[in-house]
């Protein structure tokens, strides 16, 4: 026992695996604070918009929007910019520089005298947030050469964590009359604590030194690619389609109270991060499209209960669940798509989460027409139609493998 915890006994060849499993490990503990991170800069300010506008002066629902927006601009700026550079500077530069970034977003924030300073708060945080949830995959993908899918799942399961942690923090802070600004400044310490950790750890390179990088002139050429990124759109539209409306939904379509609407959103992460964690404990023993594909139809059942159910409670019930059903979509996506191209580096990982993104923008957009024009029953019915369509799309990625087996 006591030369496996002080390395007794232990041939080069055993030290120097232990010393890798180690290092593995570092890595992968700062890959769950850069999701608990992202999931900081992306829930805090919810929390506080409507004490934004009793802050500075009355603000209207159109500043309040900017700030949200402001915030998702940077986080885009983020994704684009940073991953082609991650692939020929290093993924230290950008894991470092965007737990620093989240971390100065928020002293901004905190500190903010004015509402042109707060929207300048979001975009630095945006930004930094932005990059971390660029690099992260990528770093997992590049730790972990076998289970990504797994690994994947496990490191995401983090960002239910953090948004679950952020919610809880900033609300328990409201009820005990606790400024925001303190609070806000408090959360600082938590990415400035991790981009110090990443300063002295050693990070592994995200492509094969040794092999020709897949860039953005070789991933556009590949058929392969344009279906990897269809799903990770669909994957982005599933998700979204029920968590933006679940609290206007329970609220207005089946009576529940504001408040449950909050605990009901909290209940979807919450779930998320459960079906994560689990996904990850399969080690790769299903195939990943089938575990999308199953996941998907999941989804799609859920969303038609959760829509068409008489019974108030099941119907919400459902739309919790949902959280469950998809938890495994995005990381599972990911790292299939990392063994399809595995020389593809950060550049392939900032494509694909532009493309889920661009899918979590879309659909809440399209449901807001739809519900102005019938109701949000009817626009959350509508969206079914996405997780069906990416078990289809998985169906036939199946029959596509059969045949060249």
């Amino acid at each position: 026992m006591l030369h496996r915890f002080f390395g007794f006994g232990l041939t080069d060849r055993h030290r120097g695996a232990r010393g890798e499993c180690l290092k593995s490990n570092r890595i992968l503990r700062i890959c769950y604070g850069g999701m608990i991170c992202v999931a900081l800069a992306a829930n805090l300010i919810p929390v506080y918009l409507t004490t934004f506008s009793e802050v500075f002066g009355g603000l209207g629902e159109g500043e309040l929007g900017r700030i949200p927006a402001f915030l998702f601009i940077g986080f885009i700026i983020g994704i684009l910019t940073c991953g082609p550079l991650a692939d020929r500077l290093g993924a230290k530069l950008f894991m470092g520089g965007g737990f620093f970034l989240t971390s100065a977003g928020l002293v901004v924030l905190g500190l903010a005298p004015s509402y042109p300073v707060l929207l300048a708060s979001s975009v630095i945080g945006g930004i930094g947030a932005g990059m971390l949830d660029m690099i992260v995959s990528p770093v997992v993908s590049a730790t972990c050469t076998e289970g990504k899918s797994s690994t994947l799942n496990r490191v995401h399961s983090f960002f239910c964590v953090g948004a679950v942690g952020t919610l809880a923090i900033a609300s328990l802070g409201l009820e005990a009359e606790v400024s925001w600004r303190w609070v806000t400044l408090a959360l600082a310490i938590i990415p400035a604590y991790w981009g110090l950790r990443v300063v002295t750890t050693e990070l592994p390179p995200l492509v094969h030194p040794e092999k020709a990088r897949q860039g953005l002139r070789v991933l556009i050429r590949l058929p392969r690619f344009y279906v990897a990124l269809t799903a990770i759109i669909l994957v982005g539209a599933t998700d979204s389609g029920i968590a933006q409306w679940l609290p206007a939904y329970s609220e207005q379509e089946l009576g529940m109270t504001k408040a449950m609407g909050g605990y009901f959103l909290t209940a979807f992460s919450i779930a998320m991060g459960l079906g994560r964690w689990l996904a990850s404990m399969e080690k790769g023993r299903i195939p990943p499209h089938t575990v999308v594909g199953f996941s998907a139809l999941a989804c799609g059942g859920l969303y038609l209960v959760g829509t068409l159910h008489g019974n108030p409670w099941i119907a919400v019930s459902a739309c919790v669940m949902v959280g469950f059903a998809c938890s495994a979509l995005w990381p599972t996506c990911l790292g299939m798509t990392s063994d399809r191209f595995p020389q593809g580096g950060a550049t392939l990982f900032s494509l694909l989460a532009a493309g889920g993104n661009f899918g979590c923008l879309l659909v809440p957009w399209l449901e807001g027409m739809i519900a102005e024009r019938w109701d949000i029953r009817t626009a959350i019915l509508s969206c079914s139609v996405f997780p069906f369509a990416l078990a289809g799309l998985m169906a036939m990625l199946w029959v596509m493998e059969g045949r060249r087996r």
